[in-house]
């Protein structure tokens, strides 16, 4: 029998079997931001701790930086407090900080791919629950807590149990106007939110296999809103391609040593899973959540689902969200288009989103704040050269700067009070994006930007004339 890539990856990992029947695995990557670094960091002093492998860790700050004009010290005096401490913690401990001043900064699940730090068959773990998002690559990577972050900083090591693996493989070419983000909602509202508990989940099919590197980006970061402990793809041709040349890739003769070592990791044919389910692309619809939980969700024409009467629970979202059972979704108004995050803040999200506004020529309607927020400095950067900020800016959109932005919200963006917003994030949580009452519709980028032009909840396939 075959094993599946997580099974070789864990297994090459494997220190010892501690006596809980947990296992000791070694992490080849730990990525580190400013919001749940400064108490791990913490702890190591407290016990007089040092940090043995610190060149496999890498540092950034993205939560809590401002996106507008970012000049020392923030305005947020708990935000400037936050980055000193992560700088103080790089020098301090000789990690590697990914700096706003040379250029480097951005979203911790952007940055890592960009520079090539993500590698086929890595173990990759993060104080931060998107770190699926590494899993495109053919890696086994995990958010966790702080505590961990301080045992991985001390040890280079966490304990940890081995995972079931679910197949999921979607098959055939996906229509106009569909795109990753609306694959990965509709797994989410198939197998539910806690459907992946002690699962890893193995994206696979035709459709997988002819997504962009960043359109598995897209459907790793959301696996782990599926229940998912971690994401991944088979690495293949398109992974090669992506990581080739990036600064921290293997070179020259490393690098074909390195490839054939990748090859060796996919997934054997006769591989053994827990369980594998099947997606048709040609069933999937754009995707809008009108819930609290990326699972509640419906494509855009259909109506919203009526609870039965032992669904109190339903009943207590559709009060919190303002809507009515059995409603369209589809002309809801807006308030607020924010086009970013670790999900769908790429270079080629952003300028997916770009195209259709230069050919259509519509603008944000009155009374919408819309903004594009680039998931690192170098994505802005490739979106000034090639005019999309400009483009932006005549549609009526504000180009902000790199960051998390409106994602969590522990930042300047944040909604007011009982605004509703049209989201290319990841969670849709009551206070996600900065009020409590404030309400967060998810879908894809382009979905975003045909909210923004119409004022509403809008199918982009209409709004931009897509498929035509």
């Amino acid at each position: 029998m075959g094993k599946s890539l997580y099974d070789k990856v864990f297994d090459r990992h494997a220190v010892r079997r501690l006596d809980s029947g947990m296992v000791q695995l070694f992490m080849d990557l730990h990525l580190l931001h400013e919001l749940t670094s400064p108490q791990a960091f913490h702890m190591l002093r407290e016990r007089g701790l040092s940090v043995p492998y610190p060149e496999r860790a890498f540092a950034t700050c993205d939560h809590i930086i401002p996106t507008t004009p970012r000049a020392r010290p923030f305005a947020q005096d708990v935000a400037e407090q936050m980055l000193v401490e992560l700088e103080r913690n790089c020098e301090r401990y000789g990690i590697r900080y990914l700096s706003p001043e040379k250029g480097e900064q951005g979203i911790v699940h952007v940055v890592g791919p960009e520079l090539g730090l993500t590698q086929p068959g890595m173990t990759i773990c993060c104080g931060d629950s998107h770190t699926s998002t590494h899993g495109a690559f053919g890696a086994v990577a995990f958010g966790i807590g702080t505590s961990q972050v301080r045992d991985v900083l001390a040890t280079q090591t966490l304990a940890l149990e081995k995972l079931k693996v679910r197949r999921i493989e979607i098959h055939g070419t996906l229509r106009p106007g569909v795109y990753a983000k609306d694959v990965v909602l509709a797994v989410i509202h198939r197998l539910g939110v806690q459907g992946g508990a002690d699962y890893a989940y193995e994206f696979a099919g035709s459709t997988v296999d002819a997504f962009s590197m960043e359109e598995r980006m897209t459907v790793c970061n959301m696996a782990v809103e599926g229940g998912a402990v971690c994401g991944y793809v088979n690495p293949d041709a398109v992974t090669y391609a992506y990581l080739k040349g990036r600064a921290y890739a293997p070179k020259g003769a490393a690098w074909d040593r390195a490839v054939s070592d990748w090859d060796r990791l996919r997934s054997d044919p006769d591989a053994r899973y827990d369980d594998v389910v099947t997606f048709a692309a040609e069933d999937i619809e754009p995707t809008v959540t009108w819930g609290i939980t990326p699972g509640q969700s419906t494509p855009v024409n259909a109506p919203l689902p009526t609870p039965g009467e032992d669904r109190k629970d339903l009943r207590e979202v559709y009060d919190f969200m303002g809507f009515a059972p059995g409603a369209p979704l589809r002309g809801r108004k807006i308030d607020v288009a924010f086009i970013g995050s670790c999900t769908n803040g790429r270079f080629s999200d952003l300028e997916e989103v770009a195209r259709h506004l230069e050919r259509s020529g519509r603008k944000v309607q009155a009374g919408v704040c819309a903004l594009v927020v680039p998931g690192s400095q170098k994505v802005r950067e490739q979106l000034i050269a090639a005019g999309y900020d400009r483009v932006f800016r005549d549609a009526g959109f504000e180009f902000r700067e790199a960051g998390c932005s409106m994602c969590l919200a522990v930042n300047p963006d944040k909604l007011n009070d009982r605004e509703v917003c049209a989201s290319s994030s990841n969670r849709n949580f009551k206070g996600r994006q900065g009020s409590p009452t404030g309400r967060t519709l998810l879908m894809s980028p382009v979905m975003v930007a045909a909210a923004a032009v119409s004022g509403s909840v809008a199918d982009a396939r209409e709004v931009f004339e897509l498929g035509r």
